[in-house]
């Protein structure tokens, strides 16, 4: 058990309560999921093979993918693992097993990096994917640099962010998800028309002991970040109705599972095939790679564009709760349109900024798939399960949790590292106006 001392929160019965609406389906949380998931880290996976190699790389995706499956199951599990109370923030879920004290401080920053780097991370994404559309639909048109078309992508972001919230955005989400499934297809299967380009080598880029290194520590960091849907699924399963009889967790994990083998359908094929397509000369997104033919290339990148601006507001709308419910009962803010015009355009911009500073995208991958997506998909949800749960000594799930947790605290401070080395030495050479 854990300390009684813990705060639960507040016991609902979805039967009779109505103040906060759960209508959502299991289809539902497949879709949220897919947005959630699949986006920029698809686009980028053929270059971390290119990094790793057709062995470690196929490793990589194929363990990632099972540990991240198995993470979630615990989270949904312990959805409602105390009877009658649902723990719908991740936050809840902390205070409730590490302490009101200790659980905040770990999980929330977590679950903050997660947030923050998605947003930044598809700002920069949809700013490259818009500007490949324009290049693509008017080859002889003035060029833009790549950071006005971040602006041009973060303007549409304000607007969105104005949905009140999750359930409000569901369409968008489906949306998104359809696109995620769309433009993963074209993405491989315009790599198998075009065959491998002349010259292809899968040989590993030359260089010192240590830039190699830096490179796979960076790659398996862009593997961690496709697998970011984590920080949002509690928010996800408290859009379900639970009762007694049917608790949430059974349409939860049902939408999971399908989520999971349309993300495969998505990764699997893209990494590989991109990989066979352009060997180790293979750019951070493979549609940019791509250049013909320029209709159906132009088609993709608009549907990238779509997709991301579902999956930022998937990723921002736990953090807009947040600061609104912060500004509402800490400082006294009156509520109402002023001030979620207000908070959330000061987010939108802050992510702007950040995106239009440092638009590299593999290398923000791989930072942010180490130093932020690594604890919440790979080990978070383990420590939580063994504090809450408490399996005996040396049984199965104690030693999958532990496992789980050495992998990735490994895979943490190697990707983590990769990464920071690689954005500071692209910092180093890139122009904003060039």
């Amino acid at each position: 058990m854990v300390s009684s001392s813990s705060v639960l929160p507040k016991v609902v019965d979805d039967a009779t309560d109505q103040s906060t609406p759960r209508r959502a389906k299991w289809w539902y949380v497949t879709f949220h999921n897919v947005t959630a998931m699949v986006g920029a880290g698809v686009l980028s996976l053929p270059y971390a093979m290119a990094h790793l190699g057709w062995g470690p790389g196929a490793v990589a995706l194929l363990a990632s993918w099972g540990i991240t499956l198995y993470t979630l199951w615990l989270l949904i599990q312990l959805h409602e693992c105390v009877p009658g109370v649902r723990f719908d923030r991740l936050r809840d879920l902390g205070a409730h097993a590490l302490g009101p004290r200790l659980g905040p401080w770990v999980v929330v920053p977590q679950q903050l990096i997660v947030q923050l780097g998605c947003d930044m991370v598809y700002m920069v994404t949809g700013g490259t994917c818009l500007q490949k559309f324009a290049e693509s639909v008017c080859p002889t048109c003035a060029p833009l640099h790549q950071s006005y078309w971040i602006c041009i992508f973060g303007s549409f972001q304000f607007l969105l962010s104005q949905f009140p919230n999750l359930d409000s955005i569901t369409a968008v989400s489906f949306l998104a998800a359809a696109m995620s499934l769309s433009y993963s297809t074209i993405s491989w299967a315009a790599c198998v028309a075009r065959g491998p380009v002349s010259g292809v080598s899968y040989a590993y880029k030359a260089g010192t002991a240590a830039d190699s290194t830096f490179r796979v520590f960076s790659a398996l960091g862009q593997v961690a970040f496709a697998y970011a849907g984590h920080g949002v699924v509690l928010e996800i399963q408290a859009t379900i109705p639970s009762t007694p009889t049917k608790p949430s967790r059974a349409p939860m994990w049902k939408g999971t599972v399908a989520a999971y083998l349309v993300t495969a359908a998505c990764y699997f094929p893209v990494a590989l095939v991109g990989y066979w397509a352009f060997g180790r000369d293979v750019g951070d997104n493979v549609l940019v790679a791509l250049q013909r033919p320029p209709w159906l290339v132009a088609a993709a990148n608009m549907m990238v564009v779509i997709h991301v601006l579902g999956s930022y507001q998937v990723y921002a709308m736990p953090i807009f709760e947040t600061m609104e419910t912060i500004l509402i009962t800490r400082f006294r803010v009156p509520q109402g349109w002023l001030l979620r015009l207000v908070a959330r355009s000061a987010y939108v911009a802050f992510t702007l900024f950040i995106a239009v500073t440092f638009p590299f995208f593999g290398d923000l991958l791989g930072f942010f798939g180490g130093f932020g997506f690594t604890p919440t998909s790979y080990f978070l949800p383990c420590i939580l399960w063994l504090k809450i749960k408490k399996p005996p000594r040396f049984s199965a799930s104690w030693l999958a949790n532990w496992g789980c947790i050495v992998v990735g605290v490994l895979l943490m401070l190697a990707s983590t590292i990769g990464g920071l080395r690689s954005i500071i030495q692209d910092a180093s050479t890139f122009q904003f106006y060039s």
